[in-house]
């Protein structure tokens, strides 16, 4: 059974930083691509960053780049995305997908239960 546990979400001031978490099991996590992605309310879900399957090569939505840094430890079985310079549009549910390398939400068939960050300004 494939599971991704997202963690390290939470309130943090604007111009703050989180670093997220994503922990994978039931899959060969060395084989996939992951990726980040996010949903506000009332908004649909975006893409915000994709790292491929050797970490050798990411890709990032415009709003976060510069900001946002993808990154995964395959040993650990583990993403993480950390996040800098926070603003108060960065609030959403933050999930975790395994799936290709692609900004395509379709291009993903796994994902997590989300984790809240809240960006007060």
């Amino acid at each position: 059974q494939v599971q991704l546990v997202e963690s390290g979400g939470g309130l943090v001031q604007a111009g703050g930083s989180l670093r997220l978490s994503c922990a994978a099991s039931g899959l060969a996590f060395s084989t996939y691509a992951m990726g980040w992605f996010r949903q506000a309310p009332g908004k649909q879900r975006e893409f915000v960053a994709v790292i491929r399957w050797s970490g050798g090569s990411t890709v990032y939505a415009d709003s976060v780049k510069g900001r946002f840094s993808i990154s995964r430890d395959n040993a650990k079985n583990t993403t993480y995305l950390q996040m800098n310079s926070l603003k108060p549009d960065d609030t959403a549910v933050y999930y975790c997908a395994a799936g290709s390398y692609s900004p395509r939400i379709s291009d993903f068939g796994a994902w997590g239960q989300g984790t809240q960050v809240i960006v007060s300004s």
